[in-house]
């Protein structure tokens, strides 16, 4: 029987714990542990283990294709839990029996501090042809227990697949890349409303992110932004400048009135931290 579970440290303070289900566990601080991580035995069982060695080439799936939330960043606030699926698109002689998909963050496998693994005990497989089928699982992350700050960014995606006659398996450690990200807010101010033509409009705004560590969002600061308009009646908006983010994230910056339309602030994002657009300040110029 194959078991479904792992191990991991989930602070320096607390003791290892045997998870089952979707559950990201990080390890901060000096005092961290290694998290234990899943192996093809834990995963699959003795099918794993008999066919560990010896076994042929030929017998060992072949994965053309992982999708990770349906190809999107994967993008989280301080308080609302996410849930998302994972596919796997495998091939063998004797089709697909079974997958399995974690994640891990760290600057080498051996140097993890954070891991995900799939709600489900088994992956739901649905065949498309006489050799190959595409298997499913979802994921659900708790910022609020389960994301701190240092996890934002880049997460290695591993896959394992197993045969369905129990022939061979297929386990890649470092098969891909996906993003954990913490969620952006952008705001808009643009004053005085209205305004006479050739006056000087304030434009401000704030830029900020959900901080995992104390469940609050605070500003996203030295970040470049882009101040945007569009006339009335344009189909798209113009780049007038770039602003730095200052103190708390604040931005302000100063532009002549010419004709009614919309102002907002567009923020391009980093690998932490999506991109995002402000929604629209409508000033009327007299």
């Amino acid at each position: 029987m194959r078991i479904r579970a792992t191990v991991a440290v989930v602070s320096g303070a607390l003791a290892l714990s045997a998870l089952t289900g979707a559950a990201a566990q990080a390890a901060p601080g000096p005092d961290r542990e290694r998290i234990q991580l899943p192996t093809a035995e834990s995963v699959f069982g003795k099918q794993a283990t008999a066919k560990s060695k010896g076994f042929k080439a030929a017998a060992v799936p072949k994965v053309s294709k992982v999708t990770v939330n349906g190809g999107k960043d994967i993008v989280l606030g301080t308080t609302k839990a996410k849930t998302f699926s994972v596919s796997v698109t495998a091939s063998h002689a004797s089709n697909i029996g079974d997958a399995f998909v974690y994640f891990w963050h760290g600057s080498t496998y051996e140097k993890t501090d954070g891991i995900l693994i799939p709600n489900e005990e088994y992956a739901s497989c649905k065949a498309s042809s006489a050799t190959t089928s595409t298997c499913k699982m979802t994921y659900t992350v708790d910022p609020q227990w389960e994301l701190i700050n240092d996890l934002a960014g880049s997460w290695n995606v591993a896959v394992g697949v197993l045969s369905a006659d129990d022939s061979g398996f297929a386990w890649i450690e470092k098969h891909s890349k996906t993003r954990v990200q913490r969620y952006s807010k952008l705001v808009v101010n643009a004053t005085p409303e209205p305004i006479k033509k050739g006056k000087t409009l304030t434009v401000n705004g704030t830029l900020s992110r959900a901080n995992w560590d104390t469940g609050k969002y605070a500003g996203y600061t030295q970040q470049s932004v882009k101040l945007q308009f569009k006339k009335k009646g344009a189909a798209s908006y113009t780049t007038l400048k770039t602003v730095k983010s200052g103190s708390k994230g604040a931005l302000k910056t100063t532009v002549k009135a010419a004709s009614d339309g919309y102002w907002r602030w567009s923020f391009a994002g980093t690998s932490t931290t999506p991109a995002i657009n402000s929604t629209a300040d409508f000033v009327d110029v007299k």
